[in-house]
């Protein structure tokens, strides 16, 4: 891979983690998704850095059981359609005009939502593997 590529990468990479930071402090902005386009940015751009991104100790475990599981905690649920809810009643309710936008807006909110409830969740069974492989490494 030529080395324009890697920097356009890594450069896509350091801009969702920014992302996924700032996610972190606002609500309206979703962590977790950032993190994991950090990360594979990362993968194809540094394997330093994607070594860095997957062993810390906030952003490395949701990489990895995406990574193993395709799962996400219920706390990332929960949370996650929670600020989808409130915000998009806000915006439903006060700031839309119209009939037409604000079905179009529950429609998009009820989509997003079938999304988030169809990941798989991580099980107790999921997490003390997790747990049982870091220590045996």
């Amino acid at each position: 891979m030529n080395r324009a590529l890697k920097i356009l990468y890594v450069s896509v990479g350091f801009l969702s983690l920014l992302a996924g930071i700032i996610g972190l402090f606002l609500p309206v902005i979703p962590t977790t998704p950032f993190v994991l386009l950090a990360a594979g940015c990362f993968l194809k751009g540094s394997k330093r850095l994607y070594a860095w991104i997957t062993a810390h100790r906030i952003f490395g475990p949701p990489i990895d059981r995406w990574c193993r599981y395709h799962a996400v905690s219920r706390r990332t649920k929960v949370v996650g359609l929670s600020t989808l809810w409130f915000f998009m009643l806000i915006s439903i309710i006060f700031i839309v005009p119209g009939l037409y936008l604000k079905l179009i807006l529950v429609g998009i909110t009820l989509a997003v939502t079938i999304h988030i409830l169809a990941l798989k969740t991580v099980t107790r069974e999921m997490m003390e593997e997790i747990d049982g492989s870091d220590k045996s490494a």
